[in-house]
């Protein structure tokens, strides 16, 4: 047994320094006899521990955080996730993913993998998460990570933390902020699957035209007029579910397209990403 004196300030400040609780702080100086550096280790073995015991455990709650760099060249989406939504809402969970946010803006790495890799204050942000279960108790894990580049790209985060949407448009002008804050209002309600009729996989088109024929068929239609009311139905499919051809939530006289058109000419969506808590 140690016989190291653990004071009260020693113990107050390794919690500055993990955010781990008081007990835990002070079990871990214990068995570290003193040392900091190995009572940091302690505490991030035991966070590994929890999060080796909770594996499998489903962690759907959590927060999405959309920003973008000042310039607004370029933008992310991180999804940070826990176990429950009084977690979620914990202010210092909120401020983590936010530092999270902040690093992948400012860095913009390749993958999520390599974001993991980056340090927030000299620590890898998978220590970070590690050191976080071990505190909360909960799997906590960052599970998505997008990032777009464009002339300028807009941030948009609704409900709370719980979806996030990026907008890139072909065009810095001056109104660009508020029709890209529009645009991220439309995707993060209507959930295009694309931009625009082209950009919509072969393999979605394939499976639309496939649907379309089943129920026509079904209805008892001439197998000479399926061909064409598929198409008919493919048409309807593109307007409903690419961005530029959907009805304008805020002024249905106009899609997409022609909103952006008479904000600015030629103003034109080039990439957008939409993620949702859990989904």
């Amino acid at each position: 047994m140690s016989t190291v004196q653990i004071s009260a300030s020693d113990v107050n400040k390794l919690r500055q320094q993990t955010g781990a609780g008081m007990m835990d702080c002070k079990k871990a100086l214990i068995e570290a006899n003193g040392d900091f550096e190995a009572a940091i280790d302690y505490l991030r073995k035991k966070g590994a521990k929890v999060a080796a015991s909770r594996q499998d455990r489903d962690s759907n709650e959590g927060v999405v955080i959309a920003k973008t760099t000042a310039d607004g060249k370029k933008g992310v989406i991180i999804e940070l996730n826990c176990e429950t939504d009084f977690v979620a809402k914990n202010a210092d969970f909120i401020a983590f993913a936010e530092n999270i946010a902040d690093v992948a803006v400012s860095q913009t790495p390749i993958s999520l993998d390599a974001l993991k890799q980056l340090e927030i204050n000299g620590v890898k942000i998978s220590d970070l998460l590690l050191d976080q279960t071990g505190k909360i108790g909960e799997k906590i894990d960052v599970s998505k990570y997008e990032i777009i580049e464009a002339e300028k790209v807009v941030p948009y985060i609704h409900g709370n933390y719980r979806l996030g949407v990026l907008v890139g448009l072909n065009q810095a002008v001056e109104s660009a902020d508020e029709a890209g804050k529009d645009v991220a209002m439309q995707i993060a309600a209507m959930n295009p699957v694309a931009i625009d009729k082209g950009d919509v996989d072969a393999r979605t088109t394939e499976r639309e035209l496939e649907i379309a024929k089943e129920q026509i068929r079904a209805e008892g239609k001439p197998e000479e007029m399926v061909e064409k009311i598929a198409q008919g139905k493919l048409n309807k499919f593109y307007k409903e579910s690419t961005l530029l051809n959907q009805e304008f939530v805020k002024d249905s006289s106009k899609n997409i397209a022609q909103f952006l058109d008479s904000v600015s000419k030629g103003l034109t969506v080039t990439q957008f990403k939409r993620v949702q808590l859990g989904a």
